[in-house]
């Protein structure tokens, strides 16, 4: 290579253009001048990627230009990461508990929380007919039928964070009521056994 002395900037060559590089901060001024930044979390979860025609050549695949003369076509794809979907709905929506599924992705609409079913063949009865009764009007339920303690299975429900839960027991049974919680709920409320299908349909819209 050459050197060159004695060479000035502006005489001899223009002036480059001088910029300070460093990392945006919160703050900054925006560079449309409208605004400021803010930086935000974020998460991919759908991609666009140009191919080109690296593909369309191999395979000879080629469309009609205006002139009606066959081109190779310049190709693109797209794509939802399925996980990533839910890996961000869960970070939007849990709490201290577990997940809070929202209503439209949820693995199952209502979950159903027999206690001590298996010591008692009436409480099964209800219990399935209740059961059979909502599968009926399209109602996805998550019968919880395992021999755990009533503590377990309300923090394994609210760990999974189905939208929303019914607990029947021998006493409810006797009373004609079932006790309903929504998993966004601090509160639950007691339902009338035989109104509850009717309740949760209006619930779900």
């Amino acid at each position: 290579g050459r050197h060159l002395t004695g060479v000035n900037w502006g005489r001899d060559l223009p002036e480059p253009q001088g910029v300070d590089i460093r990392k945006v901060q919160q703050g900054d001024p925006s560079p449309d001048g409208k605004g400021t930044l803010a930086i935000k979390r974020g998460i991919e979860v759908g991609h666009i990627f140009q191919l080109g025609r690296k593909y369309s050549e191999a395979l000879h695949a080629t469309v009609l230009d205006e002139q009606g003369k066959a081109v190779v076509m310049t190709m693109g794809c797209y794509g939802i990461g399925v996980s990533r979907v839910v890996a961000a709905a869960i970070e939007q929506n849990h709490d201290d508990k577990g997940i809070i599924w929202p209503e439209a992705i949820a693995p199952f609409q209502l979950a159903l929380l027999p206690m001590n079913m298996h010591k008692s063949e009436r409480l099964r009865d209800a219990v399935e007919a209740l059961y059979a009764e909502l599968a009926a009007v399209g109602i996805e339920v998550l019968l919880d039928d395992r021999k755990e303690r009533a503590g377990v299975m309300f923090a394994d429900m609210e760990l999974i964070g189905i939208p929303h839960r019914i607990v029947l027991g021998e006493r409810g049974l006797d009373k004609g009521m079932v006790e309903y919680k929504a998993r966004r709920d601090a509160n639950s409320q007691d339902i009338p056994l035989d109104g509850i299908v009717r309740y949760l349909q209006e619930k779900l819209g």
